[in-house]
């Protein structure tokens, strides 16, 4: 009884960290897992655990920016920095967040065809709707409580692993001593998990999550709200950073899973060539049986439904302290109709991609590429402001936390260099961006 006392809790004081980590196992983020897995086999593992440090301390410079300052990136980039910087930023994260929708929303429609009658175009607005109406009519308490048991849907891929893999010791050992064959497809998939794994819209939306959820606790008047330090006790800071660690592990924790369980049954039969969920979820049916079919497809759907609000929401929220709306999802839509708008017509935009001749394999490219672009700009944000007194007063940023900031900026653009340099010296780099244009 004291051991679920105390289980019950934990799960009381968990909250954007938690909702962060698992929002960052999206569709996409699954098909990018399952692709490395696939190809590469249990290669792919050692990135799960040697990112996971650089995520914790990434989305603990944003927890503590938010909470500190009670307010979220965009607002103190605007307040403290330059409007280039401000405008740069925010429009690179917004154009991201919309193609990363869009594979989503597809994503999800796939894995629902697998299990439900129907077409994908029928499920893709089916899954719009549903969206759009738990963000608009749930009260913000409830969207959290939401938020926080679709995550629970994730652990279908654990459930799913010990279903299928037999390979253990195999791959414990991979995790742990990096291999990797240098060649184009691998680097590209390095690069795909990073910009998959440090996503900027996690750091985004957590941090104004823990402003949110100061503000509601403390009831701290947009008056008040002017995004500067108020004063943190210590108790604050070492529960966001329990739940963001957490929320961090629970992402790679997962991670791990997809990745183990594309490697140990694509990759060992022989099926390396995975680029939608429909294909993942066929593939593993003969090899690793129905109930694995079926808890690969439930994840997608339940990470989906998790994630694409959180893509949404994070693009309102800049927008709403850029122009200054009375945005929050603690407002009714009568009250923050601007910030609402937003997010629908994230949601709608990326439910046009197709439309317009992009596929969503291409979007999900797209964001992998965007995401790796704007990360290492956002990183040296993230640790120039969680070191700025005017934002977190005397709670900066600890040495160890800086150290790992820059490892990711180093390890992020060295692979960015790696791949372009390759595609130039193969000759292909300028086709692939006609491909992808055109």
């Amino acid at each position: 009884m004291q051991i679920e006392n105390k289980l019950k809790k934990i799960w009381r004081s968990l909250g954007p960290g938690l909702i962060t980590g698992a929002s960052d196992d999206d569709p996409s983020a699954i098909i990018t897992y399952s692709a490395a897995g696939a190809k590469m086999g249990p290669h792919a593992l050692w990135a799960m655990f040697y990112v996971l440090p650089l995520m914790i301390a990434i989305q603990e410079m944003s927890a503590r920016i938010g909470l500190s300052s009670s307010c979220g990136l965009a607002g103190n980039i605007k307040r403290h920095y330059p409007k280039a910087i401000l405008f740069f930023m925010s429009f690179l994260i917004i154009s991201a967040n919309v193609f990363n929708i869009g594979a989503n929303i597809f994503g999800m429609a796939s894995a629902t065809e697998i299990l439900l009658p129907g077409s994908t175009i029928f499920f893709a607005w089916a899954t719009v709707a549903v969206i759009i109406g738990l963000t608009i009519f749930l009260p913000y308490k409830k969207i959290v409580v939401v938020f926080k048991w679709l995550s629970v849907f994730l652990l279908s891929y654990v459930l799913a692993g010990f279903l299928a893999i037999d390979n253990w010791p195999e791959l414990i050992k991979k995790m742990f001593l990096p291999s990797l064959s240098v060649n184009r497809d691998n680097i590209m998939l390095v690069l795909a998990l990073l910009g998959t794994t440090i996503s900027p819209y996690m750091a985004f939306w957590q941090a104004s999550e823990e402003a949110e959820e100061r503000r509601l606790g403390e009831g701290i008047s947009k008056k008040y709200f002017v995004c500067r330090y108020h004063i943190v006790d210590a108790e604050q800071i070492s529960r966001i950073f329990r739940d963001t660690r957490i929320g961090m592990f629970f992402s790679n924790f997962i991670g791990f899973f997809i990745i183990a369980l594309a490697g140990s049954v694509l990759f060992n039969a022989g099926i390396k060539d995975v680029e939608t969920i429909a294909d993942v979820a066929k593939s593993l049916q003969p090899l690793a049986g129905d109930y694995t079919y079926i808890l690969f497809a439930i994840g997608v759907i339940g990470s989906g439904l998790l994630a694409i609000p959180i893509l949404a929401g994070s693009s309102a929220y800049v927008l709403s302290e850029i122009f200054d709306w009375k945005g929050s999802l603690n407002k009714t839509f009568s009250k923050a109709k601007a910030f609402y708008m937003v997010m629908i017509v994230s949601v709608a935009l990326g439910l046009m991609i197709p439309y317009l001749g992009i596929s969503p394999v291409q979007a999900l490219l797209w964001t992998s590429i965007f995401h790796a672009l704007i990360t290492p700009f956002l990183i040296g944000m993230l640790i120039h402001m969680s070191n700025n007194p005017a934002i977190v007063g005397p709670n900066v940023s600890k040495k160890h936390n800086n150290f790992l900031g820059y490892t990711a900026i180093f390890a992020i653009t060295a692979t960015i260099i790696a791949f372009i340099g390759m595609e130039t010296r193969m000759g292909q780099y300028p086709a692939m961006i006609s491909n992808w244009l055109f």
